[in-house]
This record gives structure tokens, C-alpha cells and sequence, in this order.
């Protein structure tokens, strides 16, 4: 388990530093300066300015310089607000965007199961057949549309900007959990069904146990092991899908210093942002990976076996 653990562990370092490169060149192959035009009044200021933010640096001395920073945790200023840390941005956006993500994959994880193991339950039936409908309904409009239907519908009811009270969490923590809730529930529909047709399920109701004895007790864990192995790639989608969320209902999170980052051309914020969003889904990713060589014994024996 130890060696499965280091592999991953250094395959998460790889890729997250396969990122932070990939980043680094793209925005460095954009055409133009960031220094805006106000900035730069003459060429003096502005050749102050690019030596202020090491602009003046050829790029390699300025991607070393920058990986450096970046083990010390330093994500460097704002180009666009000086006075400002990358840091500062991130401490001020990330604990709400947090808040929402984990609100809206809390929220699809439970309602998505429970779904599931409904429709599973009454296979072929009215119910089955409404629910993964409407999971597939969730899956075929984007947050943002579903979003913008959502403040028209419930404008007159809840509030639609700002991230203020649990009021104003529930349209936007909707928004976002729709479509992995329909995933999880349709996944877990899948795989529950295949479950309760097993061996284990048909001795488990021989020997009379109650129907709830047997989903939670029996099925579930089975039931719920394809969904462990996505919840990644799900927190995954909630986290950068939350960017737009943010943007239309004004939630001040990470997604709002991004896009103005962009609109600004603002190196470092959008560099800073992107790189610590890939870190923590990268951690998230190793966590569900160590989660699920705990659950399924088989990963750790066929890694073992293939040493």
C-alpha cells in the first residue's frame, strides 16, 4: 500500500508541475503586455513597472523565478492592484467558493444517491423512469443556463446575488450540484441494480432481513464504489464550474478575482488562481484514489502483482 501511495503521490506532483509550466508558457505567449495603457504613460513607467514585476527578465529566468516563488507558497503581486497579493485574492475568495462547492457536492452526493437507490429499487416502473429523465434532463443544460432559468423563475422569492445567508445559497448551490447529482444518481441506479441481483442480496432477503437492512447494510457499499472512483472528477467539475456560478450571482469567491483577472490581463491572479484550483483538485483526486484502495482490496493486489 505504501508504494501504491508514493506513485500516486508522485504522479500528482508531476502533473501539477506539468500544469504550473503549461500555464506559465501560455501566458507568456499572449500577445501584448499586461501593463495597461494607464500604467504606462511613457516608456519610463512602463520600464519600471515591467522591471517591478520581472517582466524585464528573460523568459526562462522569469519561469524559475516564478517556481521558485512558488515553493515558498508566493504567488506573487497584482499586477492590476499592486497594493495586493495573488495570496490576499485567494484568502478572501477561497473560503466562499469553498462554502459553495462543498454545499452543492454535499448536496449531489445525497440527493444523487438517494435517487439512485429509489430508482433502483422500482426498476422499470413510473418512478425509475421519471427520475433518470430528469437525470437526464440535469446532465443536458449547463449550469449557466439552468442558472440564468433559475433567477427568473425565484426572483420575486429569493435573493439572486450576493452570498449572504442560507437564502442566498440555495439557487446557486442548485445550479451547481444538478448536473453531478444526475450523474451520481443515474450511476448509482446502474450499479445498484446490477447489486441487488447478486448471490449475497438473494441469501441477505432468504434470511429475512428488512429491505432497508439490505440497501444500506449490503448493497450500498458495493453500490456505491463506481461513484467513490468519480467523486473526483465530480468535485472536479463543481469547483471550476463554480467560476460562472460565482460570476452570475455575484458571489465573491475565487471565480470573480479570475475572471477579472482575465478581463485585466492580470498575470499572476490568473496564474496564481489556476495553479492553486489544479492543486487542490489534484489533492482531491489522490485522496478519492487512497479512499478507494482502502475500499476495493483488488486495487493494492494488482498493483502489487504488476511490480
Amino acid at each position: 500500500m505504501l508504494k501504491y501511495v508514493s506513485r500516486r503521490f508522485l504522479a500528482m506532483i508531476v502533473t501539477l508541475w506539468i500544469i504550473i509550466t503549461a500555464t506559465f508558457l501560455l501566458m507568456h505567449t499572449v500577445p501584448g503586455s499586461p501593463l495597461n495603457s494607464e500604467q504606462t504613460t511613457n516608456a519610463a513607467i512602463q520600464a519600471n513597472l515591467e522591471a517591478y514585476f520581472g517582466l524585464d527578465q528573460p523568459v526562462i529566468v522569469q519561469y524559475f523565478d516564478y517556481l521558485r516563488s512558488l515553493l515558498q507558497f508566493d504567488f506573487g503581486p497584482s499586477i492590476s492592484q499592486p497594493a495586493v497579493s495573488v495570496n490576499d485574492l485567494i484568502s478572501r475568495g477561497f473560503p466562499v467558493s469553498l462554502e459553495l462547492g462543498l454545499y452543492a457536492i454535499g448536496f449531489a452526493l445525497i440527493s444523487g444517491v438517494t435517487l439512485g437507490v429509489l430508482a433502483a429499487l422500482r426498476r422499470n416502473g413510473l418512478i425509475d423512469y421519471t427520475l433518470m429523465t430528469l437525470a437526464v434532463l440535469g446532465l443536458s443544460i449547463p449550469n449557466f443556463i439552468l442558472a440564468a432559468l433559475l433567477i427568473n423563475a425565484f426572483k420575486d422569492y429569493l435573493p439572486v446575488a450576493l452570498w449572504q445567508s442560507w437564502q442566498h445559497m440555495i439557487l446557486p448551490v442548485f445550479a451547481l450540484a444538478t448536473s453531478p447529482m444526475a450523474i451520481i444518481a443515474r450511476l448509482t441506479r446502474s450499479t445498484m441494480v446490477d447489486v441487488l441481483t447478486q448471490d449475497y442480496i438473494r441469501t441477505a432477503q432468504a434470511k429475512g432481513l428488512s429491505p432497508f437492512t439490505i440497501v444500506t447494510k449490503h448493497a450500498l457499499r458495493n453500490g456505491l464504489m463506481p461513484v467513490v472512483t468519480i467523486m473526483g472528477t465530480l468535485v472536479a467539475g463543481v469547483l471550476t464550474g463554480s467560476f460562472v456560478i460565482e460570476k452570475i450571482f455575484a458571489i465573491p469567491g475565487i471565480g470573480r478575482y479570475f475572471v477579472e483577472g482575465i478581463n485585466n490581463r492580470d498575470y499572476p491572479v490568473i496564474m496564481g488562481t489556476t495553479i492553486f484550483y489544479s492543486a487542490i483538485l489534484l489533492v482531491m483526486l489522490f485522496i478519492v484514489d487512497i479512499i478507494y484502495g482502502f475500499l476495493d482490496p483488488r486495487i493494492r493486489l494488482h498493483k502489487r502483482e504488476g511490480e
